[in-house]
């Protein structure tokens, strides 16, 4: 789904949209909706409430899942997402109770596997109360830096929606390039944990 053709939605639409857009990418709607609010299109504690709510919320769908679920056909597609065999699923419990903090940030941050990940925290049985606490500062860290990224280019543009039209294309062009480099960001977090869990997959418990 297109920068443009998300904004085009959100300008059309606003509040009635945004929600469910949010559901479907995240972080693009995220910084396109914090660049609006600099022009009052938004308020931004609101979009901050929603955002915070939206990634909690379906971090604890997937945890319980996991947690619940069991060996169900939906749990083994997310377990083959992301290369865990039943062989090592108690390596990856060491390694959320060895870095909990790190393995969070990472498997959030990485692009495409985030939601077999989370569903693996709860097949592992991560304890909730560490599991919320770490999942809350990471998404604190990505929608906060997004919210903010996007307010402060809608400032830069005038910090008026019409100007923010005005200068759509340079909005769109600085939009696709913030968000270009937060994918290769999450990209490169994805690599780093498929390797990390690799590497686990031989290490003794």
């Amino acid at each position: 789904m297109s920068v443009d053709f998300i904004t085009q939605a959100i300008l059309q639409y606003r509040y009635w949209i945004l929600i469910p857009l949010s559901f479907l990418e995240g972080p693009v709607v995220a910084f396109v909706a914090g660049t609006l609010a600099a022009a009052d299109f938004f308020n931004i504690y609101f979009l901050a409430a929603l955002f915070f709510v939206r990634d909690i919320g379906l971090d604890g769908a997937y945890y319980a899942i996991g947690y619940f679920g069991g060996r169900t056909a939906f749990t083994e597609r997310m377990l083959t997402k992301i290369g865990i065999t039943d062989e090592h699923l108690e390596q990856v419990r060491v390694l959320w109770s060895k870095r909990p903090g790190m393995t969070m940030l990472i498997g959030k941050l990485s692009y495409g596997i985030a939601s077999a990940f989370i569903v693996v925290a709860g097949m592992v049985k991560m304890p909730l109360g560490v599991f919320f606490k770490y999942g809350v500062l990471v998404a604190i860290l990505e929608y906060g830096t997004l919210l903010l990224t996007g307010y402060f280019l809608g400032e830069s543009l005038g910090g008026d929606i019409v100007r923010i039209i005005d200068n759509a294309q340079y909005a769109l062009a600085i939009a696709a390039l913030v968000l270009s480099a937060y994918y290769v960001f999450t990209w490169k977090m994805r690599g780093k944990f498929l390797k990390e869990d690799k590497e686990i997959e031989n290490t003794p418990v």
